[in-house]
């Protein structure tokens, strides 16, 4: 089965309806004013179904032009336009308009029905049909068939069909390996049922009982029933008109402009980037510089500010890169099409492509090179450029599924290249961008190589501090971060250069001397580093340094605290132990401090040393020995 949807376009009694009408069978004029006035106020819904499976929506718009805002809310999910034009009147300004936007919006086929044909004779039929050949010179119709067709008297009906079904073979699918989004249209109630949405789905596929999310508001629900074009259905697919009965939600808690989509993918923002071009008979000949519009996508409608890059101004028929911003949020994604309007009075003037739904927002006009990217670059370089954009936090490969428009294996697969290609790496189930990266790694290099100058007697920086230095990066990242960076040697949590070594000058080496002397001839009861310090006249905090580079390179040996034995003095102590143990299978406190003749100020933190390295070991009140060595 392949899904297409068809929309009529076209000026106020010009026959849309009248023509879906003759083509399905259904009147898509469903309200009662629409049948009291005789004319098309809001959308209305048929179908066509062909022998080989094909299925076509048809979404038939209003062509006032105080109704431009529902025609857009049904033009966004259209594959084929149907661009209706009476043959006794002509082009009418609703004509221009309606092909206009359908122009802006990208639809890249369609068919013109010359309606009323029984009203007029052949030679002025030709002549509209010339016109109207005219008219649609440099849009998508260009090349499409114009056909002149009767609802009364059914005249070029059947061929009107066979030409929508050729049309709507050479459609391109709509994504259905990607997320589920279907913009909301319709609200209603069923008796019975409860809440019920309609909408084209434009991407990917829903079932019953499957989760959904109601945006840009978040609301959480379940699909209790399905139908399209009144048949119950168990899945609905991209490109299929349909309607969703929703669980636990009332009427109120959703609106016509409201997206549903697979739960937790989209994230509504408040300004996204874009390219926008104008018209190039536009209503207005200056767009200026933040002025509010009037912002069409999907079946939704606001108001925004715009934000042109690089201009104060945008005239009739240029094109640039832009921002919208909004008062309250918005749900689309990269590649979503979109129409503006004049603010007032209520014109089209221009329209454009989403580039990023989640972009940073810019305080002024800022040098935007590689922002084309978005514009012009294939699916793997706007990933690279989304990355690169998100710094050294980066994004995790699913948060792609809801930032743009593509199938899910398309997003896979750009993802591998970049990892492959070694543009992006991954940290952490993070993407980061390979340039990011390597500034991340050049700034630890200099700030370590800053630190070891300036504090030449310790032995590498704190973690924490380090990675206060980037903005407060997530431990876990910045972890696996550091893991990635080449010659660093991450010690616990000290980190240092791999090619620093501890030095001491020569002022200190002469410090360092009279240490070692001054702790081996107090052997067992050593200065602590507060006395050495006024013995060599070096500050307390440099004394504490040299201690540890003494004690690291093996001169020394840490006790605890401040107190540091030499190495000569140690082994001392371990023969005294091991001649004690020959005689005696216990040791007491006071036997200890008698065999290393001090006092019991240091003999308790030698004792603690011997237990803490399984020297010895606490029972009680006395020690036995452990290490036979």
């Amino acid at each position: 089965m392949r899904y297409v949807i068809l929309g009529t376009a076209g000026h106020i009694d010009h026959g849309k309806s009248a023509l879906v009408k003759a083509l399905t069978g259904t009147d898509p004029d469903r309200l009662k004013e629409e049948k009291e006035r005789g004319i098309t106020i809001d959308l209305g819904f048929a179908d066509l179904s062909y022998p080989d499976g094909l299925k076509v929506g048809i979404i038939d718009v209003p062509g006032h032009e105080r109704l431009i805002k529902n025609m857009l809310a049904g033009a966004g999910g259209i594959d084929i336009v149907l661009m209706v034009i009476a043959a006794d009147e002509g082009i009418m300004p609703q004509s221009r308009e309606h092909l206009a936007i359908c122009n802006l919006l990208k639809v890249k086929k369609g068919i013109v029905a010359v309606t009323k044909s029984d009203l007029v004779d052949k030679e002025w039929l030709g002549l509209v049909t010339e016109e109207v050949r005219e008219f649609v010179k440099g849009t998508f119709l260009e090349d499409a068939e114009i056909m002149g067709v009767s609802s009364k008297t059914g005249e070029n009906l059947a061929l009107l069909k066979e030409k929508i079904k050729a049309a709507a073979s050479g459609v391109e699918p709509k994504h259905e390996k990607a997320i589920f989004r279907l913009p909301v249209d319709r609200v209603f109630t069923l008796k019975g049922f409860g809440t019920v949405v309609t909408g084209t789905s434009v991407s990917g596929s829903i079932g019953i009982d499957d989760a959904v999310e109601i945006l840009p508001g978040g609301m959480m629900t379940k699909v209790r029933g399905l139908q399209s074009h009144g048949q119950t259905i168990d899945r609905a697919y991209a490109g299929q008109r349909v309607a969703v009965n929703l669980q636990g939600v009332s009427k109120d808690d959703i609106q016509r402009g409201d997206v549903l989509a697979t739960p937790g993918k989209i994230k509504p923002s408040y300004i996204i980037d874009a390219g926008v071009e104008l018209l190039k008979d536009s209503a207005i000949p200056l767009l200026k510089n933040r002025s509010l519009v009037h912002f069409h996508s999907g079946s939704s409608e606001m108001t925004g500010r715009i934000i042109i890059y690089g201009n104060e101004s945008l005239k009739a028929g240029e094109s640039a890169l832009c921002q919208f911003r909004f008062p309250t949020p918005v749900a689309l994604v990269a590649g979503d099409r979109y129409i503006i309007r004049r603010f007032s009075p209520l014109q089209t003037i221009g329209g454009g492509e989403v580039h990023d739904p989640s972009p940073k927002r810019r305080k002024k006009q800022e040098d935007i090179e590689g922002q084309n990217i978005f514009w012009e670059g294939s699916l793997t370089e706007k990933l690279s450029a989304k990355v690169l954009q998100k710094g050294i936090y980066g994004i995790a490969p699913q948060e792609f599924e809801g930032w743009i428009k593509a199938d899910l294996p398309d997003i896979k697969s750009a993802v591998a290249a970049l990892v492959k290609e070694g543009e992006v790496i991954i940290c952490e189930e993070r993407l980061i961008h390979k340039d990011i990266f390597d500034d991340f790694s050049a700034g630890i290099i200099a700030l370590l190589k800053d630190f070891h100058s300036k504090n030449p007697l310790k032995p590498g920086m704190l973690k924490e501090e380090l990675r206060s230095s980037f903005q407060g990066i997530e431990q876990r990242l910045f972890d696996g971060l550091l893991a990635k960076v080449k010659d660093i040697v991450v010690d616990k949590d000290i980190i240092r250069s791999g090619s620093f070594r501890l030095s001491l000058s020569e002022g200190n080496k002469e410090t360092r001397e009279k240490i070692l002397k001054a702790i081996d001839a107090a052997e067992f009861q050593p200065p602590t580093d507060e006395e050495l310090a006024a013995l060599v006249k070096v500050d307390k905090k440099e004394v504490s340094e040299i201690l540890k580079i003494m004690a690291k390179e093996g001169i020394l040996v840490r006790i605890k605290d401040s107190i540091y034995i030499s190495k000569s003095n140690h082994a001392k102590m371990m023969e005294k132990l091991k001649g004690f143990y020959a005689k005696k299978a216990e040791m007491t406190v006071g036997e200890f401090r008698d065999i290393l003749n001090t006092s019991r100020k240091y003999a308790l933190p030698f004792l603690e040393y011997l237990d803490s390295n399984r020297i010895t070991m606490r029972v009680g009140d006395v020690r036995k020995l452990l290490f036979k060595g």
